[in-house]
């Protein structure tokens, strides 16, 4: 019958949008470590998921508040790269980064430990692997270098 049609026909897929996000405190960013998601032991910036008629920069502040408790409301939050990221067959990213520059005595906290194993200030060219993909790319291009970010 008709249903046994619907259920063969391939599904149609598109790849989803991601924000990451750079924060800046004394030429340092803030990376975390993955857990129990795809890219799971991986280091990665703060991020996640654009939600439907989100800004990039609403889901950035939003993201940031929700991971590390850091109130970005107060800060410029800009555009700085894009990135396409296959990661594994179900997860086909574009990945917008935003940056924002915080102040020295900015702490992270830890606020999704079911996420993530926890929040360091490193020196970009200090990031451990293994890395997510997309701040993997944005790393590998030798070209770019975010602003305000020590370089060694």
């Amino acid at each position: 019958g008709l249903s046994a049609h619907f259920t063969m026909a391939p599904e149609v897929r598109w790849p989803r949008v991601g924000v990451g996000v750079l924060i800046v405190r004394d030429g340092k960013v803030l990376i975390g470590q993955r857990k129990g998601s795809h890219g799971a032991g991986q280091y990665a910036l703060p991020g996640g998921k654009l939600e439907w008629m989100e800004t990039w920069e609403t889901c950035a502040r939003r993201e940031v508040l929700e991971e590390c408790a850091i109130d970005l409301n107060d800060v410029p939050v800009t555009y700085c790269y894009t990135t396409e990221a296959v990661i594994d067959e179900h997860n086909h990213w574009i990945t917008v980064f935003m940056i924002a520059h915080v102040s020295s005595i900015t702490e992270a906290r830890n606020e999704e430990p079911d996420k993530c194993e926890g929040w360091h200030w490193m020196a970009w060219d200090d990031v451990p692997t293994p890395r997510f993909l997309p701040l993997d790319n944005i790393l590998r291009d030798a070209k770019f270098t975010p602003q305000g970010v020590d370089r060694t």
